[in-house]
């Protein structure tokens, strides 16, 4: 059976790469992001379906579940992949809209995924969900502590969300990737990450492993490094 797969920022980055992935073993993906161009080009080039939404809206999510309610009738695997820099900078020079921003974005996006993909998969009693969150959760840098708080938020609901879900056969996992060779530096301003080993297909193939684990396998929760990357935790 061909399995429906969804991918949230699955037009640039991690998410783009695990679209890719996953296409070619041969399961039907949706991309989603709010850059509709964007949507259009990924489509032509990984051969997948696609949909414009803003996941930081419930509504948004609302809309997209009745798309595919409609138009595949189930949902098989869940990647909570989007996310924003929208500011690398110390918490006291970041706006109020950016703070609310950053929040909404990359942590109540994954929440509201969950909440709105979550209850399909548990009448399934089959699903896996796979929400990406970041070393930020983990670990501290300058100017990351907004970003970080979101994606300490990912990953703690990952942890819970799991332990109720388990029973209903839902699997969730937190991936938890370091600096990679996307497009974060430049959107955070704080240079390109072209250097980086750490590149978005490992991220992808990553993505692609936990799902491919036999149904009774759950991985609570990794975390991908590139090697080059020093870590010196607080």
């Amino acid at each position: 059976m061909i399995k429906t797969v969804l991918v949230t920022g699955g037009t640039s980055g991690f998410g783009k790469a695990a679209a890719k992935l996953l296409k070619k073993q041969g399961n039907q993906v949706i991309v989603v992001s709010r850059n509709q161009k964007k949507i259009n080009e990924t489509m032509d080039q990984l051969h997948v379906d696609g949909f414009s939404a803003d996941i930081s809206k419930k509504a948004e999510w609302d809309r997209l579940f009745a798309y595919v309610q409609e138009k595949y009738g189930r949902l098989d695997l869940l990647v909570n992949c989007a996310g924003a820099a929208i500011t690398v900078a110390p918490l006291f020079d970041q706006t109020e809209q950016q703070i609310d921003q950053s929040v909404q974005t990359n942590l109540m996006g994954v929440i509201w995924g969950c909440d709105t993909f979550g209850p399909m998969m548990a009448q399934q009693r089959s699903g896996t969900i796979i929400n990406v969150a970041s070393v930020c959760a983990t670990h501290a840098w300058p100017g990351f502590s907004v970003y970080a708080a979101a994606k300490a938020g990912v990953r703690s609901f990952s942890k819970s969300l799991y332990v109720e879900l388990r029973e209903k056969g839902v699997r969730v996992t937190c991936l938890i990737p370091g600096g990679g060779d996307t497009n974060f530096g430049i959107a955070a301003g704080t240079g390109p990450d072209n250097d980086a080993l750490l590149k978005a297909n490992d991220v992808g193939q990553a993505i692609l492993d936990i799902w491919n684990l036999p149904e009774h396998v759950v991985v609570e929760e990794t975390t991908v490094w590139g090697i080059d990357q020093q870590v010196e935790p607080l």
